[in-house]
């Protein structure tokens, strides 16, 4: 059987195990053209949370009693389709469930050799991609530029900012523990960092932090420290909106200042994006992340739940309140011996 984790009730504030739901249905079997894929490697990330709330969103809702979606890294066990072939390593969107199918639209083959297999639902796949071309293409870093992370220990922040060390700019970051701090700072190289819950004001601590003003600010948080960047941003500055993680699971919306007169004063950009955008360009970027992981200049983390599917949602709602450094996966099964 096929054990799937389906949403049982739409949250209200930050998930609980009891709004999914394990059920059991049959192995699907692949027609002509598909192939029969079985998860080795599920992906939880924040934007699933904008996916099982009521309101329609930039995509499709799930709907109550519907698989959980989320990217996969997963094994070919059956094919017919003649771009693939039993063995293959696919990084694949089939959701929260042990075997899927597909017609290998959307399949991208991993290689073993360059990296771990699970980096590719993490530094080597949507994530990285995520911090490749919002910095680089939706925030326009310029050598030698400042930048400020918010969310700087997590699967996008932290290749962020290796991204704008690697084009030699000054990168600062924040996080919630002093665990992770000290991740992006000695292990990662950023040039400095402060933990998010141990500062009262955040428009003072980053004014002394980047005396000079923000260049680009890699935002995906969202909330009091993102009020905080808008003054401090230099004249031409550039917000990149990727996340607003902070305000995902509130029940009520938060009240902050009015900040848009900074944007006059600083003649400033704020542009949000999502990685889909760039579908044409992933290939290629893809390339260059594998070559700074290769040469060293990137370097990741995964946080990975032990213990197959069952263990989804425990590791979702973990990853929202901020248990994960790096990457959160959930390991489902080791790669089979297959003829």
């Amino acid at each position: 059987m096929n054990r799937q984790i389906t949403l049982a009730s739409r949250p209200i504030g930050y998930p609980k195990e009891s709004d999914f739901r394990l059920v059991e249905t049959p192995i699907p079997t692949p027609e002509t053209g598909q192939v029969q894929l079985k998860t080795l490697y599920l992906s939880v990330d924040p934007y699933m949370r904008g996916r099982i709330n009521a309101a329609k969103s930039y995509a499709a809702t799930v709907e109550i009693g519907e698989v959980m979606i989320g990217g996969v890294i997963a094994q070919v066990i059956e094919s017919k389709h003649s771009d693939f072939q039993v063995g293959d390593i696919v990084n694949a969107h089939i959701g929260w469930q042990e075997y899927g199918v597909s017609n290998g639209d959307g399949l991208r083959k991993m290689d073993a050799a360059i990296a771990p297999i699970s980096t590719g639902a993490g530094i080597l796949g949507m994530p990285g991609l995520t911090a490749y071309f919002g910095l680089l293409e939706v925030g326009k870093l310029q050598d030698g530029e400042t930048v400020f992370v918010s969310g700087a220990a997590g699967a996008v922040g932290s290749v962020v900012g290796q991204i704008a060390k690697i084009k030699g700019c000054r990168v600062v970051g924040t996080a919630g523990t002093d665990e992770k701090i000290a991740y992006i700072v000695d292990e990662l190289g950023f040039d400095a960092a402060f933990n998010y819950k141990n500062v009262t004001d955040y428009q003072a601590k980053l004014e002394g932090l980047f005396p000079d003003g923000i260049d680009v600010y890699f935002d995906n948080v969202g909330g009091r420290i993102t009020d905080g960047v808008f003054p401090n941003l230099r004249v031409k500055g550039r917000a990149v909106i990727c996340g607003q993680i902070s305000q995902y699971n509130l029940e009520k919306p938060e009240m902050g200042p009015r900040f848009l007169w900074n944007m006059i004063t600083k003649r400033a950009r704020i542009e949000g994006f999502l990685v889909s955008d760039f579908a044409g360009q992933h290939a290629e970027a893809l390339v260059q992340m594998a070559e700074w992981v290769r040469q060293g200049k990137l370097k990741y983390r995964e946080t990975i739940a032990e213990g197959g599917i069952e263990k989804a949602p425990a590791a979702f709602i973990s990853m929202l309140k901020g248990g994960n450094i790096g990457k959160q996966l959930v390991k489902i099964a080791d790669i089979a011996e297959l003829r």
